[in-house]
């Protein structure tokens, strides 16, 4: 019964290096700038018009801007409520931004949709060719929106979506941001995202290209204007309405935002976990009983005692490092942490959890104030 037992995590672990679309594999092929490098300045005719939706921005939206404006022919910045001066940050630089004072949240969106909903309002009456939607703590590298340009220009693309390059600068971040993307690629595998054969859908909220009819065809923001986990959901719709879509990732583009410790960052994780499991007690449980035979299991049966299962138990554990550690090298951290993930996906698994209870508490979703994720009465 132990062998068999202590045979699961490799079968596992088999499946997702092999069968699982290749997504733990940080490749050329998903590296957004190398595809770009050679087309951009085929793509620099087209309009691009930013909208970036921004509540108490002002400590990085400085910067983001400023190496946004440049690649862009026009920035919409939409304040929603702020009280640090995010607005007046955006109006001190010149050129070509417009900042519009966001209305109240209307009953039945989530703050940010509601924000961008109104953003691209106004951008619709610039004619643009593509919009962008990315968020006020993204610096853009020199030929980001180019780039991305030139990627759904090559490939027919209705929605391109650069997986960007978290901060991860301090201990909590070097420790779980690159199992943060880790993960989220093992959910959206890069290639089937792509494919017109899966049903795979997702993209990379920091940083959206989208044309505006097939924004328009599947009924523009408001059709998604509940979501919390809004980029996938958005990207979900596109696909389904018969769009081609793609995520890739990048390393010139980079999130400022930065994680100071293990609580901001179990916070971020715990924000959507719940809705990512759609609410479900039922999958919830298989959540974690799925975490504990991928994760948790291969070092546990280092301590059996038993020769077989400690074997297996190696096995699974060698192949889960070996899956993680393409990700480890992209954000340039020792390889030693290729052999952390079991540590880490104990954590992310607590994260889960409260992501459940603070759910049930009335607290779901909870950003910049503002509780989202909250359960509808019956």
């Amino acid at each position: 019964m132990l062998i068999a037992v202590a045979a699961v995590p490799v079968v596992i672990w088999l499946y997702l290096l092999f069968g699982r679309g290749g997504f733990c594999r940080v490749s050329i092929e998903h590296k957004a700038e190398q595809m770009a490098e050679h087309q951009a300045s085929s793509a620099a005719a087209r309009r691009v018009v930013a909208v970036i939706p921004a509540r108490n921005e002002a400590a990085v939206l400085g910067r983001a801007l400023e190496s946004l404006a440049p690649q862009v022919s026009h920035v919409v910045v939409i304040d929603d409520g702020s009280t640090d001066g995010t607005a007046e940050t955006a109006r001190a630089l010149n050129g070509n931004i417009t900042v519009l004072e966001g209305r109240p949240l209307a009953p039945g969106w989530t703050g940010k949709l509601w924000a961008l909903a109104q953003g691209v309002d106004y951008a619709e009456t610039l004619a643009p060719d593509y919009l962008l939607f990315t968020d006020a703590d993204i610096e853009h590298g020199p030929t980001s929106v180019p780039g991305l340009v030139a990627i759904a220009e090559a490939r027919k693309l209705d929605l391109a979506s650069y997986m960007v390059k978290l901060a991860c600068g301090t201990t909590a971040e070097k420790a779980l941001i690159p199992a943060f993307v880790f993960f989220f690629l093992k959910l959206y595998p890069p290639k089937w995202i792509a494919s017109e054969c899966h049903k795979t859908a997702g993209a990379a909220g920091g940083c959206i290209l989208i044309r505006p009819k097939p924004l328009r065809a599947i009924g523009g923001i408001a059709a998604i204007r509940k979501e919390v986990i809004d980029d996938c959901a958005l990207a979900r719709a596109v696909k389904r309405g018969g769009g081609r879509i793609w995520m890739g990732l990048t390393s010139e583009t980079r999130s400022i935002r930065s994680y100071g410790g293990l609580g901001e960052i179990g916070r971020m994780i715990s924000r959507t976990a719940f809705n990512q499991l759609h609410h479900s007690t039922v999958l919830l449980a298989g959540a974690v009983i799925g975490l504990f035979f991928t994760y948790l299991l291969p070092p546990l049966l280092l301590l059996s005692g038993a020769p077989p299962a400690m074997i297996l138990g190696a096995a699974a554990w060698l192949l889960m490092s070996a899956a993680y550690w393409p990700m480890v090298r992209f954000y340039k951290r020792s390889p030693l942490w290729s052999f952390a993930l079991p540590l880490i996906a104990l954590f992310y698994m607590g994260a889960t959890l409260h992501s459940a209870v603070q759910y049930w508490r009335g607290q779901g979703g909870a950003w910049k104030g503002r509780a989202q994720d909250l359960r509808v009465p019956r």
